[in-house]
């Protein structure tokens, strides 16, 4: 087996938001389904959560792939912290108009109200838990316009049940939570990973014990075993640069274990 073989396999691990990367499982493509459905119905508000990893921004960059060139969507992956520049970019975005000023939220309900539109624009907005509260309060008014609709992603954690928050409660008709992977959705997922960058041989070396060994690591989070894998490649690459002997025919427990020390899975 060739060594660029390993180096093409441990870029298809690279940990990117890319939708051109999205793959395709079936237990997250029914999850999809509803997601793309929701923006369709007369909701204020849609929210996607989960624990970190779990696939949210890149089933929300999908989402916008898919769409945005059918309608008015708009992604923002970086939560915008600033009131004033949140607004200016919602302007800017839906309505075409520029503020080199102060855009406050009582001036943007009044643009609003001015520039209302049949089509109501979707805005996705990533990472909501970084936004302030009181950010977020005003968000829940402008969905509450019914002249903008928002779809969130939260990380849920375990110390709170997001949808309990009580700016959550009345708002939201649509809850969708993504979870990480079974053992057998990790073992799809690996091998749809490496087949869609051609690496056809190195996605025939996982059988069920490295997987099994993998999940006991990841807990089959899609961000940890991306972060585990690219390393575990990294290491395969370099054992054969020095022309050392190793089976290609199933992945070495060995090598999963180094890859789970020098990723912090294991404490060494």
């Amino acid at each position: 087996m060739r060594f660029n073989i390993f180096e093409n396999s441990k870029y298809a691990f690279l940990d990117v938001v890319d939708s051109n990367e999205y793959v395709k499982l079936e237990t997250i493509m029914p999850i999809y389904d509803v997601l793309k459905n929701s923006v369709d119905k007369p909701l204020k508000m849609v929210l996607l959560y989960g624990k970190p990893g779990t696939g949210k921004s890149m089933l929300l960059s999908k989402l916008y792939e898919d769409l945005h060139i059918d309608r008015k969507v708009f992604l923002y992956a970086t939560p915008i912290l600033d009131e004033n520049e949140f607004y200016k970019l919602l302007a800017q975005d839906i309505f075409g108009i520029s503020y080199s000023g102060e855009l406050n939220f009582t001036q943007f309900m009044k643009v609003l109200q001015k520039h209302k539109t049949d089509e109501i624009p979707l805005i996705l907005l990533d990472e909501a838990q970084l936004y302030s509260d009181v950010l977020m309060e005003k968000i829940r008014l402008l969905s509450d316009t019914r002249a903008i609709k928002f779809l969130i992603t939260l990380h849920k954690t375990q110390e709170e049940d997001l949808i309990a928050k009580e700016h959550f409660q009345t708002r939201i008709w649509e809850t969708i939570e993504l979870k990480n992977a079974s053992h057998t959705q990790l073992k799809t997922y690996i091998q749809k990973k490496l087949m869609k960058a051609d690496c056809l041989e190195t996605a025939n070396m996982f059988q069920t014990k490295s997987i099994e060994l993998i999940y006991k690591f990841t807990k089959g989070n899609y961000r940890d075993t991306n972060k585990l894998l690219f390393t575990l490649f990294d290491i395969y690459a370099i054992y054969l640069q020095k022309n050392k002997k190793l089976s290609t025919t199933s992945i070495s427990k060995k090598i999963i274990e180094m890859s789970a020390i020098h990723t912090g899975f294991i404490d060494a």
